[in-house]
This record gives C-alpha cells, sequence and structure tokens, in this order.
C-alpha cells in the first residue's frame, strides 16, 4: 500500500478586501501580496506557529491582528487552524485601526 502525503496549505477568504485596500493604498500592495503568498504557502497548527512566521502578529480573540507595511497597516482576519483558513474581515490604517470599532 502507498501512502500519500498533502501538505495542506491556508486557504485566504476575503481577498477582495485586500485589493480594495491595495487600490485606496497603493504603498500597501507589495507587503499585502507577500502576507498573502507567505499564508498560502504555510500550514499552521496554532498562534504559536502562525507568529513564528508573522512575528508581530498578535492575538485579540477571536481575531489575529497582522501589522502589513511595518507599523503603517494593519490586517485583522480570523484564523481557523482546523480547517486551515484566514479570513480576512478588514484591512486598516494605524489609525483606523487605533479607533477600534474593528472590534464591534
Amino acid at each position: 500500500m502507498i501512502a500519500f502525503c498533502y501538505h495542506h496549505s491556508v486557504n485566504v477568504i476575503g481577498r477582495d478586501l485586500i485589493q480594495m485596500f491595495a487600490r485606496k493604498h497603493p504603498d500597501s500592495g507589495s507587503s499585502l501580496k507577500s502576507w498573502t503568498q507567505t499564508m498560502e504557502s504555510n500550514s499552521f497548527k496554532h498562534f504559536v506557529e502562525l507568529k513564528r512566521t508573522f512575528g508581530s502578529a498578535d492575538q485579540v480573540r477571536p481575531h489575529t491582528v497582522f501589522d502589513i507595511s511595518g507599523n503603517k497597516y494593519r490586517l485583522i482576519a480570523v484564523v481557523d487552524y482546523s480547517l486551515q483558513s484566514v479570513s480576512i474581515e478588514c484591512v486598516l490604517t494605524h489609525a483606523e485601526y487605533g479607533k477600534g470599532r474593528w472590534r464591534k
């Protein structure tokens, strides 16, 4: 019997939010593209593993907050480790994130 191993990669849901944000803030485009490619080419069992790849990521349950373009932008997502999916809730400037409206 031959065993097959399939490397699960993370499914990114909400790419349209990334594209809309990048059109509004063109300087975020390359960082957002890099974040997406890194997310899709990995598999994370839990937050500690994700944090090894995304060192500045923070858990603000149920969300995970990612710094984009250094500290200039924030990507807010819900990561489901069992389904290997990340659902993007919003992408914000640092100032918009600071207002905290995304938590509601």
